[in-house]
């Protein structure tokens, strides 16, 4: 759905084909030039009639001409399209990754925002239980107003957090239906929210792929083969063209019928396009500082991303898998024991928010650590980890 629907990516492919035809458009020749003089003869326009001596009266003048490029410029134009072309499926690679990776991005979030919902609206479910209870104990007299309020405060907190994390949910999904082109009020989760995640530890191996396949970088090396091939048509610039042409003029030289040739073609004194070629050359160097300059930020982003990516891997490893299944037992165990007085208010309150705060930064957790994939995946270029 998202290659298919999503506008922006249709847009830049409709880019692209415009490139594309601009690389037809360099390789054609310029137009022939069509060039006649006419004559005004007794007040008559363009009268060719002939006298008694079947001469014509009026003068007939044709000349073709023909702009013939030098110095390959039609072949360096060529390039120089053909590089743009690049440049904009380049581009399209950048803004299919980048909205990619918005999109899984958004997926993870909305998981986590979409459990992290179903925590609080069970622990709302539970407290509302809870307090029903109590307010029959506080009517009997066999509890304080104290403890009850502490309870419902407690509940009007959680009811509190519980809209804001659907606030952002919302976005997230409105955000998900702008990159799936969905209409309507569609709610969109992800199948597999807990995939596991293989870290791989060579560096090297990673920077070499992300070369070949990470669209910033190559778009900039793209940008910098355009400047190489803009500077050699500017140097091409300096060769003047050469305009050719025949004409035939009847009645109007020492012949009666005149055919020539004609050649014509500015003389490189004084502009030699000297000032495009020199800022084509400085263009040069810029793109190659900033190739330099993207190679070696890449290097670090990614040796950064890998580092965090194996930190919420070492973190996620040394989480038990049954630990949230007992918590929740424990948890549910906590709201029978404190209605039967077998806990008191303090320990319940502790206990009650230690739950949430763990339930809750087990959910960033494994965000966190999809989050990391897919901003390692991001700078590589391609889905190197699954």
């Amino acid at each position: 759905m998202f290659l298919d629907n999503n506008l922006s990516l249709l847009a830049s492919k409709y880019n692209i084909d415009a490139s594309t035809a601009l690389i037809k458009q360099a390789k054609l020749w310029d137009n022939p030039l069509l060039l006649t003089d006419q004559n005004l003869y007794d007040g008559k326009f363009f009268s060719h009639s002939k006298t008694a001596s079947t001469e014509t009266s009026g003068q007939v003048y044709v000349q073709v001409q023909e702009l013939l490029r030098t110095a390959g410029k039609i072949k360096k134009l060529t390039a120089l399209a053909t590089t743009n072309s690049q440049i904009s499926e380049l581009q399209f690679e950048q803004v299919m990754h980048n909205l990619r990776y918005s999109l899984r991005s958004d997926l993870y979030q909305t998981n986590q925002l979409f459990f992290s919902i179903q925590l609080y609206e069970k622990e709302n479910e539970q407290l509302k239980k809870l307090l029903t209870a109590m307010n029959a104990q506080l009517q009997a007299g066999n509890i304080s107003q104290k403890d009850f309020l502490r309870i419902q405060a407690l509940q009007i907190s959680g009811l509190q957090d519980e809209a804001e994390y659907k606030k952002q949910l919302a976005d997230v999904q409105s955000e998900l239906r702008t990159l799936l082109n969905v209409q309507g009020n569609t709610f969109i989760i992800a199948e597999q929210p807990g995939e596991k995640v293989n870290v791989p530890i060579l560096i090297d191996s990673l920077i070499t792929s992300a070369k070949v396949n990470n669209p910033d970088y190559l778009l900039e090396k793209a940008n910098l083969l355009y400047s190489q091939n803009n500077l050699k048509y500017q140097q091409a610039l300096r060769s003047p063209d050469v305009t050719v042409g025949i004409e035939y003029d009847k009645a109007n030289s020492y012949v009666p019928n005149y055919y020539g040739l004609t050649v014509a073609l500015p003389l490189p004194i004084i502009n030699r396009n000297q000032g495009n070629i020199a800022s084509a050359g400085f263009t040069v160097k810029q793109e190659q500082t900033l190739v330099s300059e993207r190679e070696f930020r890449l290097t670090n982003d990614i040796q950064n991303a890998l580092n965090k990516l194996q930190l919420n891997f070492d973190l996620q490893k040394n989480v038990d898998a049954d630990f949230v299944r007992k918590y929740d037992v424990l948890m549910k165990n906590a709201f029978s024991a404190y209605q039967q007085r077998q806990m008191n208010l303090l320990d319940f309150l502790d206990l009650f928010s230690a739950y949430k705060d763990t339930q809750l930064k087990y959910l960033q957790q494994q965000y966190n650590l999809q989050k990391a994939k897919e901003d390692l995946n991001l700078l590589i270029g391609k889905d190197v980890i699954n």
